[in-house]
């Protein structure tokens, strides 16, 4: 072998020992990716609830409008038999709403609890406050860009045992 190899292993071992050394520098020099503290921001918490099983979220075709509305039902109140061109995220923000479905079946949630609304003529309900103290929702419309947020529906005959 002679001087020319051996200068050859030495310029590329030389190369190597530079990249090594830039990668390594590379590690002390402060990046933006990285995460940094915000400033000038403020977030409230309005309501959170927990779901009871996994929340299916279906988000509508096309174009959508995205409302987000406190609703508020005394005692003894309640929103009617209606139904919704698309789906709601609602959260019990304090007391204890009991909606009565279109297969007459009854879902109570308390404060804290979060449920979703299926979108459909064939899901008309009906919520109440069946208790003392006022039904505070928190509730995300996820709708068909331009539909109304409710559409009232035929009360559904729920006999006893049904």
């Amino acid at each position: 072998m002679g001087n020319g190899v051996q200068r050859v292993r030495q310029s590329r071992l030389g190369r190597g020992f530079v990249v090594a050394g830039c990668v390594a520098a590379l590690a002390f020099v402060p990046t933006a990716a990285g995460a940094t503290p915000g400033s000038g921001v403020t977030a409230t918490v309005v309501a959170k609830g927990t779901s009871v099983g996994k929340l299916k979220v279906k988000a509508p075709k096309g174009r959508a409008d995205v409302t987000f509305r406190t609703i508020t039902i005394e005692p003894g109140g309640s929103t009617g038999w209606h139904t919704h061109s698309g789906q709601l995220i609602a959260v019990v923000k304090s007391g204890t709403l009991t909606r009565t479905l279109d297969d007459c079946s009854v879902e109570v949630s308390p404060a804290g609890t979060s449920f979703i609304e299926p979108s459909g003529k064939k899901h008309r309900h009906i919520g109440r406050n069946l208790g003392t103290e006022p039904v505070v929702l928190w509730v995300t419309y996820l709708l068909p860009e331009g539909s109304e947020l409710s559409d009232d529906a035929d009360a559904v005959e729920c006999r006893p045992g049904k």
